[in-house]
């Protein structure tokens, strides 16, 4: 199922911790619109921008999953709001920075960056609608946790 032009929902819900364990991993129609939503309105223009395909990290997560690998039941990702992305040749830190300043969001955050390797980490970004994104912008390291902004 295409979600938008250029994104499948099976990108959003594949998962090698889900088909290891045997949970299930699949979305309803609140959570797919969710998906189709931040498609059209995050991820289109970043690949528009960029002019590269968005690489999904990790998409849709059910519950079950998200508590198998240690994240919160309360994510955006339970509700397909949410996605981990990169683009292969373009610095994270520099896709972060992007969305930051060109898109409406709900939450971005520069994850695992490591301030040397352009392709560190990866970019946790969230899409709500246009009336309640809240712009929340922050960086995550594993040795310092979450601080506002983009470093």
């Amino acid at each position: 199922m295409n979600l938008s032009d250029n994104f499948l929902l099976s990108e959003f819900t594949k998962s090698q911790t889900a088909e290891r364990k045997g949970i299930e991993n699949n979305p309803n129609e609140i959570h797919t619109i969710a998906m189709v939503e931040l498609c059209h309105n995050v991820l289109e223009r970043i690949r528009s921008a960029f002019g590269k395909p968005v690489n999904i990290n990790s998409g849709y997560r059910s519950v079950a999953l998200c508590e198998a690998i240690g994240s919160k039941p309360t994510s955006q990702h339970c509700d397909g709001e949410a996605a981990d992305i990169e683009i292969y040749g373009v610095s994270n830190y520099d896709l972060a920075k992007y969305i930051e300043k060109n898109l409406n969001f709900d939450q971005l955050i520069l994850e695992c960056w490591d301030g040397v390797d352009p392709n560190s980490g990866w970019v946790h970004v969230s899409y709500v609608n246009d009336v309640a994104n809240r712009k929340d912008v922050l960086t995550y390291t594993r040795a310092g946790g979450y601080t506002k902004g983009i470093i």
